[in-house]
This record gives structure tokens, sequence and C-alpha cells, in this order.
């Protein structure tokens, strides 16, 4: 168990709470919340409900976002239930972690497309086929059931002292950004969720650790044993100065072309490298190869190898290393193309839709991305083929086209 316990926490920054030396001391499995997260997983006669909680605030999911699901994963094969929680509901308030101002609501219908394309890409990581192993559940389940009193009571929780002690709403406050009301529900609400579906054990990155506290804290309100926290590390990007991010285009996506990712990987700053190989792979980190070189090709390779098979792998370091000019990759030239263009012209000239209709009707669907980016708007424009130049053009999950200006 020991070797099993420092496999589930490979990449950990924290677990809380931790127990004091005298209570460590303890064989006392009944007294709760003075053992261990290690000692409660040995002596657990049940199998633990471990939770993470997933906003759809956006279609695609990144490296970054993949580090919990990979820990949830690793509970799985460990033999614990996965208790994903999808919330539909909190991703219409959003989270203010982390941010300076006040998130920008979304429609139902949003968030339900948004979950739609969430779930296809975790599936290539979670385990959805084998019983009893997941437990996916939406928080509109019961979060649409709370009434005003049930929500005062929620609110009798806290205390704005509490609140404002938050990283994110401290800074807000400080600086006179607002801060709205309904932002205050926000942890209490992805805290009940805990309560909801009675948490061994909550994932999450280090920036959720106050909305885990919180969960705690409720569960113990509600008359239930308080939940282990699990902190997880915030991802930097390729660039190796800010967190993974798609509007610093820094990032690496799950739904990325394989010869895309793989290139991208090759700009991983070697100061990263141990950090990628330690909570996005599973290779062991003692037998990492010495020359940075090598191990950028072996991390590209690998994380390949995860969401698209060995030979999509094999295929993207040839073509990589051959200059990305041949592969499974194909071009596209824009010299042919009259300027200004639609996009869904352009689907059509590349020959990934039949006919401009085609394109358009695939755009309305969601179909469509640039380099990773879903694109909606039919009427969508290009001035020059310089805004285009080099990017990709993808149209479902398997066609893609580097836009290219030559030849």
């Amino acid at each position: 168990m020991e070797q099993n316990f420092s496999w589930l926490c490979r990449g950990t920054v924290e677990i809380f709470p931790q127990p004091s030396c005298s209570e460590s001391n303890t064989s006392s499995f009944s007294k709760g919340e003075v053992t261990s997260l290690e000692k409660t997983l040995e002596m657990s006669d049940r199998p633990l409900r471990i939770k993470l909680g997933i906003d759809p605030t956006g279609a695609d999911i990144h490296l970054g976002h993949s580090i919990p699901v990979r820990k949830l994963r690793a509970f799985q094969d460990a033999g614990h239930i996965a208790v994903l929680i999808i919330g539909d509901f909190t991703a219409q308030i959003g989270d203010p972690s982390g941010k300076s101002d006040t998130r920008r609501h979304l429609s139902s219908e949003q968030v339900a497309e948004n979950a739609k394309t969430y779930l296809q890409q975790i599936k290539q990581i979670l385990d959805f086929d084998t019983p009893g192993r997941l437990e996916l559940r939406y928080n509109s389940e019961w979060l649409t059931k709370i009434n005003l009193s049930e929500i005062i009571h929620l609110l009798s929780t806290m205390t704005v002292g509490q609140m404002l002690a938050k990283e994110g709403f401290a800074e807000r406050y400080h600086k006179e950004n607002p801060i709205f009301l309904h932002e205050f529900l926000y942890p209490l609400m992805q805290g009940y969720d805990s309560v909801a579906v009675d948490a061994d054990v909550e994932l999450g990155g280090t920036d959720q650790k106050f909305n885990i506290a919180v969960g705690r804290d409720l569960q113990r309100f509600f008359g239930k044993k308080p939940q282990f926290g699990l902190l997880l590390p915030i991802l930097l990007g390729t660039d190796g100065v800010q967190k993974m991010s798609k509007s610093l285009n820094n990032y690496v996506g799950l739904l990325e072309h394989p010869l895309q990712k793989y290139q991208k990987l090759q700009a991983v700053h070697d100061s990263l490298l141990g950090n990628y190989f330690e909570l996005l792979t599973d290779l062991p980190l003692d037998e990492l190869p010495e020359n940075p070189r090598d191990c950028q090709k072996l991390l590209g390779w690998e994380i390949i190898r995860q969401y698209h098979g060995v030979e999509a792998a094999d295929e993207a370091q040839k073509s990589a290393e051959s200059g990305g000019q041949k592969g499974d990759l194909p071009e596209f030239s824009l010299i042919g193309v009259g300027f200004p263009a639609k996009l869904f012209h352009i689907l059509n000239l590349s020959n990934l839709c039949k006919s401009s209709s085609e394109g358009k009707r695939k755009i309305k669907e969601g179909g469509v991305k640039i380099d990773g980016e879903r694109v909606t708007d039919i009427d969508i424009t290009f001035e020059q083929p310089s805004e285009l130049q080099g990017r990709v053009l993808q149209l479902g999950k398997n066609k893609f086209v580097r836009l290219v200006l030559g030849e």
C-alpha cells in the first residue's frame, strides 16, 4: 500500500488536513479526521469516493486541464470510485478563483454544448466502461432544487470576512474592483457538491484550496465526515513563464492534430521537462534521458501515444524530424484564394468540405476549428492571407490542413 500511496501522490502539492504528530500515532480509524489520507486508504473497508468537479466554461481541454483528470484515473486504477461532477449549474455563475474581474455569464445551452465536448475529451483519460468505477453527476441535479430558505441556510455558514479571505476576493476588494453577491455563492455551491455526493477526497488545482475547504466545512455542518483535499499544481505553458492558457497561446490542446501537439511539445522549456513528465505521463522519472533534446522527443512521443496511439506518435515524430514537410498533416496553399475570403469558402477550396453550403453548416454545428479553437460565426471573413499563414484548419476530429502562402 505504501508504494500505491506514493504513486497516488505523484505530483501532488498538498494533502489536507494532515494530523499532528500526536494524532498520527492513533490507531482508531473511527476518530475520522485525525487519520491521514494514507491511513484512511489503508483502513477503509470500502472504495473511497474521489470527487472532481469540472465547470464546462469553454469547449476544449488542454494538457493543464488533464492533470486532475489523470489523478482521478489513478484513483480509479487503485480501486476507488471516481465521482466526476459536471458543473452545469455552477458554470453559469463562473468560478471567481484567480479572477480579477467578474466572469461572464453563460447560457444553459452554451454550458450543455461545452459539457458534451468536455466529456468526449475526458473519455480519452478516464475509465467510462468498467462498471462501478465512475459516477457521472451534474450539479444541477441538486442545486436547482435548493429553495431560498436553504440558500439562506447555506449563507449562514460563512461570514463576509471569511469570504474576503479568499485570495481573489481580497485582491479585488483592495483594488476596489466590484464583487457581486452571486459570486459569494459559488464556493458554497461548489462545496455543497461534496455534501450531495458524500465525497471522501476532492481533487483540484492549488487555486481550489478555498473551495475544497468550504466543502469540508459544509460536510461537517451537515453532519458528514469531512473530505480530504488533494491539491495539484497549475501547469506552466510551453513558454515556461505563465500558466497554460489558450488566450496566451502557450497551450497544447487534447483535440489538436498529433503533429501539431508534437511540435508544440518540442518547444517546452528545458526547466519544465521534469514537471511535464511527472504530471502528464506515467514514466519513471529516474529513467529519463539526460539530454534535454532527447527528453523533449520522448515527451512529445509519449503524450501523442496516450491520446492517439503508437502509430500516430511514430508518424508525428518522423514528420517533425523531417521538417514537417511530409507525414499526416497536409498543407493547403492560400495563393489561389481571393481575399477577403469567407471561412466556409476556404473549407470548400481546401476540400475539407464538398461545398460552401456544407462549410456553413459545419461551422454552425461547431465542427470547425482554427488552431484548436472552435469557430461559430458562419460569416467570419479574413482580409489577408497573412491572417491564416501557418494556422491549422480542422473539420471534425480527423480532418486537418495547414494553411500556407507558398505552393
